[in-house]
C-alpha cells in the first residue's frame, strides 16, 4: 500500500513494442561514461527500487524517452491502464559556460581528436571538473518525479528510465552532453572552429599552436625535409602544455577483453591510476 491508501497491483501491464533494454542480467551499461552515470545511480538510490526499475526497464514497460537540454521525459507503464508520466531534470549549462569547456576541451588534443572522431575520452571529466562544471550529475543534482502514488524518489518507474537512458548513453555518448545543454553538431563544429589552438594572452585571440605549422608540397620542401617544421625553442617551451596523464600508460597499450562484473577492466583502472596520482601530489 503506498502513502496514499491506494492499493497498486504488483504485476505491471505488459506491453508491446517498450524499450528493453539489451542487458538480461548483471550490470545494464557497457561503455565507461554509462557505467559511469549507474554507479552514481547505484549509490544514492534505494536499491529495491532500483531492481524493480532493472526488471521494468527489461521487460520493456518503458513506452517512449525524449531528451533535451536539461530535461529527459518518458512514459512508463504500470499497473494502471494510463501510462505514468516521468521527468529527470540536470542542470543545463549556458551559453558562455559551453564556450569554456569547448575552449577547454579543444585545448587538449586527444580530447578534441577523439571527440571528432565521434569518442568520448574517459579524460573528459577532467576538463569538465576544471572548469567547476560536472559532467554526471552527483548526489541531489537529479530532480525527479513520477505521475505515479510511490511517494519513494526513485521510484521504479523513475528507475527504469534512468536504466533505459544509461543504454541510451551507450550507443550515443554525445547525449550525455546534449543533456547538459549542447548538441553534437554544435560541440563539433565548436571544436573545429577552434582547431585546438591556444588562447591569446589576454586579447580574446588565439594564436598560434605548437603543432600548427605550414602545409607545403613535397617538391617545394626537398632542400629542407631533414629539418624540423618546429624550431627547438618552441618545442624546449612547455608552458601551456598539459601534464601527462597519470593513465598513459593504459591508453599506449592495446585494451584486454578482460570485464569485471561486465565492466571493461581499463574502464576500473584508469580511476585507480588516478588516484595513485591524486595521492603522489598530496
Amino acid at each position: 500500500m503506498s502513502r496514499s491508501g491506494w492499493f497498486e497491483p504488483s504485476v505491471p501491464i505488459r506491453v508491446e513494442g517498450g524499450i528493453r533494454v539489451r542487458s538480461k542480467r548483471g550490470s545494464i551499461g557497457e561503455r565507461w561514461w554509462s557505467r559511469r552515470f549507474i554507479d552514481i545511480l547505484e549509490g544514492v538510490c534505494d536499491p529495491g527500487r532500483l531492481g524493480r526499475g532493472r526488471s521494468y526497464a527489461r521487460s520493456g514497460q518503458v513506452l517512449d524517452t525524449e531528451l533535451g537540454p536539461g530535461l529527459v521525459t518518458a512514459r512508463v507503464q504500470g499497473s494502471r491502464r494510463t501510462p505514468y508520466l516521468v521527468e529527470i531534470r540536470i542542470t543545463s549549462y549556458r551559453a558562455d559556460q559551453w564556450r569554456e569547456l569547448t575552449d577547454a576541451l579543444a585545448a587538449q588534443a586527444l580530447y578534441r581528436a577523439r571527440l571528432l572522431a565521434g569518442e568520448m575520452p574517459p579524460e573528459i571529466e577532467d576538463a569538465f571538473r576544471a572548469c567547476r562544471l560536472p559532467l554526471f550529475p552527483g548526489t541531489g543534482d537529479l530532480d525527479m518525479t513520477c505521475s505515479c502514488p510511490d511517494r519513494g524518489s526513485p521510484c521504479k518507474h523513475l528507475s527504469a528510465v534512468l536504466y533505459v537512458l544509461a543504454e541510451r548513453f551507450d550507443d550515443d555518448p554525445f547525449l550525455v552532453l546534449a543533456w547538459r545543454g549542447i548538441a553534437r553538431d554544435a560541440l563539433l563544429d565548436a571544436l573545429r572552429e577552434a582547431g585546438g589552438t591556444a588562447t591569446g594572452s589576454g586579447s580574446g585571440e588565439r594564436g598560434p599552436g605548437l603543432f600548427d605549422v605550414d602545409d607545403a608540397p613535397f617538391a617545394d620542401r626537398l632542400a629542407s625535409f631533414y629539418e624540423p617544421s618546429v624550431s627547438a625553442a618552441r618545442l624546449r617551451d612547455r608552458t601551456g602544455l598539459p601534464a601527462p596523464p597519470p593513465d598513459l600508460l593504459l591508453r599506449t597499450l592495446d585494451p584486454p577483453q578482460v570485464k569485471a562484473r561486465h565492466i571493461p577492466i581499463l574502464d576500473l583502472l584508469r580511476p585507480a591510476y588516478r588516484t595513485f596520482a591524486d595521492s603522489d601530489d598530496s
